[in-house]
């Protein structure tokens, strides 16, 4: 497991500019670097009465599997409560990467990515696609910590890793227990589920920082886009920032919720569930007044696993055959139109 992510990147390096994030702890003015052009909708906190507020379920619910599966197809989102992860463990993980993101840049760029790796500190990956930078600091993590923790802490690396193993730990049984459930939803035979317990699941942790920013409404922290997971589970802190598309409703808050993670439905799963279920459209806004972390964990089949729809309601395939591995490089090449580029000519 440790490997095999990052060296599904390592094919598609990027340029050194789009992995080195600003020294945001410096500026008082939005840099144009950073400036986005302004649409209608940019900050819209579509709450229009109709039920426009992503499901919150709880999974000691006895429909708790019902419900996760109307979300996946409704939304491709939804808050979970019960979840089972310790909230202690939880706030941890966020003292963590406070305590990274507050380290003098130079302390973080020890530990800067490199153009063909996958992990470490730097920008999100998704920014050589779009034409601005994004308010954001991000530290990816695949397999150990340790290696990159090392370098930033040479000495007292050892809390940071403890803590961000058990949080992998506990994240990967959640991601299985969704897993099964949201499989059993699309009536998936058990041999299709051999893959949920291989120790080479493409897996990782993605601390990310939103500093204030001096000019929210000009800013972009997360520009949008699908994750290209199974599924992605995400702790926010109490700070307002992320927002799913829904047709019909536009971009709509996620409003953080006590002791609850949002989980989000990524390519992935769209591809196997013939596009019944949807891969949340998501991006993540800024403030002037308040900094945001949230924690993301990445969760999805081994590399060599052969992605192609289950046709168990309808005989006719959407997408074609790949491996996930494939699919990964298309999508580091073409982002916004990866599921496009492999969508079969009966659509």
């Amino acid at each position: 497991m440790a490997t095999t992510l990052s060296e599904a990147y390592r094919d598609y390096p990027l340029n050194l500019h789009h992995i080195i994030p600003l020294d945001f702890s410096s500026l008082r003015t939005l840099p144009e670097t950073h400036a986005w052009p302004q649409s209608e909708d940019a900050h819209h906190h579509h709450h229009d009465g109709s039920g426009s507020c992503i499901p919150i379920i709880d999974l000691m619910d006895p429909n708790a599997m019902e419900l996760i599966g109307l979300a996946c197809e409704n939304w491709g989102a939804f808050q979970l409560k019960n979840h089972g992860i310790p909230l202690s463990l939880v706030e941890e993980v966020e003292e963590e990467a406070k305590r990274l993101f507050a380290l003098p840049a130079d302390r973080k760029l020890k530990a800067l990515r490199s153009a063909a790796g996958a992990t470490g500190y730097g920008r999100a990956r998704i920014s050589s696609f779009f034409p601005k930078h994004m308010w954001h600091e991000g530290f990816t993590i695949m397999g150990s910590p340790c290696d990159d923790a090392k370098k930033i802490w040479p000495n007292d690396h050892t809390r940071f890793c403890n803590i961000i193993e058990n949080y992998q730990k506990q994240m990967k049984l959640l991601a299985e227990k969704l897993t099964q459930m949201i499989l059993t939803v699309l009536k998936i035979c058990e041999d299709e589920k051999g893959w949920i317990g291989s120790s080479e699941l493409c897996e990782a942790v993605q601390l990310n920082f939103y500093p204030c920013c001096p000019e929210p409404n000009r800013a972009m922290g997360l520009a949008p886009h699908t994750d290209t997971s199974f599924l992605t589970i995400l702790h926010q802190s109490q700070t307002n920032g992320l927002q799913i598309f829904k047709e019909g409703a536009g971009w709509v808050s996620v409003d953080p919720q006590p002791n609850t993670l949002v989980v989000h439905t990524g390519d992935i799963l769209h591809i196997l569930s013939n596009s019944r279920f949807r891969c949340a459209l998501h991006r993540v806004m800024v403030n002037s007044a308040r900094q945001r972390y949230s924690v993301a964990y990445f969760y999805g089949p081994p590399l060599d696993y052969v992605l192609s729809p289950l046709l168990l309601l309808t005989p006719f395939p959407r997408f074609r055959s790949l491996s996930i591995k494939d699919y990964i490089g298309i999508k580091a090449k073409n982002l916004g139109e990866a599921l496009s580029l492999i969508t079969t000519t009966q659509n």
